[in-house]
C-alpha cells in the first residue's frame, strides 16, 4: 500500500518463488534468495548489476533448486547449454 506522497507504507512485502511463482510466506524459512551478478568479457564482476532469483522451501525441499537456478539463468542469458528439459 501506498500514501499520498508515492511512498510504500508496508511492513512486509512479500516475494514470489522465481521457479514456480509462487508467494514465499513469511513463515517458509527454507526459502532463498540468490543475486548472480552479470560480468563482463573478461569475466569480472560488473558493480551493482546483478539478478535476484528467490526460491521457495517448496523447490528446495523437493530437490529442484539447482535444475530451476541452471533453468532461469538460462533464459534470462547468464548460462549457454546448461538446462534441457528430459522428462
Amino acid at each position: 500500500m501506498e500514501n499520498d506522497q508515492g511512498v510504500l507504507v508496508e511492513l512486509y512485502v512479500p516475494r514470489k518463488c522465481s521457479a514456480t511463482n509462487r508467494i514465499i510466506k513469511a513463515d517458509d524459512h527454507s526459502s532463498v534468495q540468490i543475486n548472480v551478478a552479470k560480468v563482463d568479457e573478461n569475466g569480472r564482476a560488473i558493480a551493482g548489476d546483478n539478478i535476484t532469483y528467490a526460491l521457495s522451501g517448496y523447490v528446495r525441499s523437493r530437490a529442484e533448486a539447482d535444475d530451476s537456478l541452471n533453468r532461469l539463468t538460462q533464459q534470462d542469458g547468464i548460462l549457454k547449454n546448461v538446462w534441457s528439459y528430459s522428462r
